[in-house]
């Protein structure tokens, strides 16, 4: 059985679409419809059933593809550790919320380059969850972070660490709200404050409010810049109330900079997680960068 074959089955399996997996793998969608199409012809069974989004696996093609990806995957990875062997070829991309990964990942995988490090180049890019992924996806990053576990057997989502969020403001701001009031489920009181937010739908305050206050902000945006860090300059300034990662303001609080209007029984809570493309961990400097993150992580929380 032809090896490229193989290679573009187990893909489109894994992407759910032969448009997806011929952007993966180079190639035309025609090739890749042909090339399964032969395939299907050598076996003599259909290995997908075409719908109106992309193409769901029959049993033949699931029992196909669990039997045949790990060898596939084992001789990438015997292709790319003698590519290692000279690390200067290895540039390893990553993407991720710009907060995050300028904070977090970066210093921590800064110990992979350079002279004293494993030696592979690194590059990386910002965005949303949605945009990372979908990038990822495309091929065009290695390894991604992000807030929203993805779906399908393409990308494989592994839990790196949980950030807490605080309520901030400036010191002039927590001295004209009471706590005792704060507490209340359902308070209005702080509808009536200026808010700081990274998008105009308010999605930080908005999941805080429903978690800690069981309610839905009434408020709109002040102050709206796509950059936490930002958010947080802004608030020690006393432009506002803000939402914030403890992490990110942990020092501001220390300096009495901001203050936290809150400290709840059980803060809230968001999820990062470390994404590759499933069969990637094969390569050496991903899995490198892959294991070297999750060790990180486990400090930051």
């Amino acid at each position: 059985m032809d090896l490229a074959l193989l290679r573009t089955f187990v893909t489109v399996h894994r992407a759910g679409s032969f448009t997806r997996a011929a952007a993966l793998l180079g190639l035309s969608q025609p090739a890749v419809t042909s090339q399964i199409r032969t395939l299907e012809r050598q076996l003599g069974r259909p290995l997908f059933l075409r719908q109106a989004r992309g193409v769901t696996p029959t049993t033949i093609g699931d029992e196909l593809a669990h039997k045949a990806a790990p060898h596939l995957d084992a001789l990438v990875e015997i292709a790319e550790a003698g590519l290692d062997e000279d690390s200067s070829l290895r540039t390893l991309h990553l993407a991720g919320p710009p907060e995050f990964t300028a904070e977090r990942a970066l210093p921590a995988l800064t110990g992979l380059t350079g002279d004293n490090g494993q030696g592979f180049a690194l590059r990386a890019s910002f965005g949303n969850a949605e945009e990372t992924l979908e990038g990822l996806a495309a091929g065009h990053h290695d390894l991604a972070i992000t807030t929203a576990r993805p779906r399908g057997a393409l990308l494989t989502a592994t839990p790196l660490c949980d950030e807490e969020h605080v309520l901030v403001a400036a010191p002039r701001w927590a001295a004209r709200i009471s706590p005792g009031k704060l507490r209340r489920k359902g308070s209005p009181v702080l509808d009536n404050f200026p808010v700081i937010e990274v998008h105009e739908s308010l999605p930080l305050v908005a999941r805080y409010w429903a978690s800690v206050f069981d309610a839905r902000p009434a408020a709109s945006g002040t102050v709206v810049v796509p950059d936490l860090r930002a958010v947080l300059a802004c608030a020690a300034t006393g432009a506002g109330l803000a939402v914030l990662p403890r992490y990110l303001c942990a020092e501001s609080l220390e300096r009495g900079d901001v203050v936290a209007l809150l400290d709840p029984v059980v803060p809230p809570l968001r999820t990062y997680f470390l994404v590759v493309r499933t069969g990637t961990l094969a390569m050496p400097h991903i899995a490198r960068a892959y294991e070297w993150l999750l060790h990180a992580a486990a400090d930051w929380t």
